[in-house]
């Protein structure tokens, strides 16, 4: 397979373990604005645009504070929150052996700034030419559009593309896309047996994620 075929990595809960920075940083704010938290809140949002989280936080969880405030004071603080960045253990591995056989992407449902924060301090931002914000779209995950826009960007193909997801939305996301999924779970924030079938491979940790796994993938 010829460096035209493509790996496109979600960040939170895949390459970072900030699922539950994230949802730290949001129950904590919901609860000192007043608002009413629940336990599948966070899994509620995973994949959502910053604008459909906002909005959730505000018209779900019963915070008065407009939709934009709401986003501007979370994202500052998770930003603030992964100052040190909680990386999972084997993504660096991960991302050296992809890069050598694969060109490489990044599709998040985290804000941009959040993003670009990640890949400064860690200098993962050397190994993807691609980084698409689902605030880039118009639908966050499970709609393939985060998926879609990476892809046009990169210029692939959908049937020489793999995925590297850890949720529910994420794979659906990129199943929707038409792309492989190689699926490794979040262990807080399983997905779910529906969601997990359409992966074509499934792992364990980062560790197992190299071109073989990729290429048998895509190639089915």
């Amino acid at each position: 397979m010829s460096n035209s075929a493509c790996v496109i990595f979600d960040l939170d809960g895949t390459l970072i373990e900030s699922e539950q920075v994230w949802r730290d940083v949001r129950h904590e704010f919901v609860v000192a604005q007043g608002g009413r938290w629940h336990d599948g809140a966070q899994a509620a949002m995973i994949g959502m645009r910053t604008q459909e989280w906002a909005s959730y936080i505000h018209e779900t969880l019963g915070v008065a504070l407009s939709t934009e405030e709401i986003a501007r004071r979370v994202v500052a603080s998770v930003v603030e929150r992964l100052a040190e960045v909680p990386i999972l253990p084997g993504s660096e591995a991960a991302l050296e052996r992809l890069a050598g056989a694969f060109r490489l992407g990044l599709a998040t449902s985290a804000a941009r700034p959040v993003a670009e924060s990640v890949l400064a301090r860690t200098g993962w931002d050397k190994f993807f030419g691609t980084v698409v914000s689902a605030d880039d779209v118009d639908r966050g995950k499970p709609a393939p559009d985060v998926y879609l826009r990476a892809l046009s960007l990169m210029k692939g193909e959908p049937a020489r593309t793999a995925a590297v997801e850890d949720s529910t939305n994420g794979i659906r996301s990129a199943h929707a896309a038409q792309l492989a999924v190689v699926a490794i779970p979040n262990r807080e924030f399983p997905p779910d047996a529906e969601a997990l079938a359409l992966a074509s491979r499934v792992l364990t940790n980062l560790d197992a994620l190299d071109a073989g796994v990729v290429r048998s993938a895509i190639e089915g």
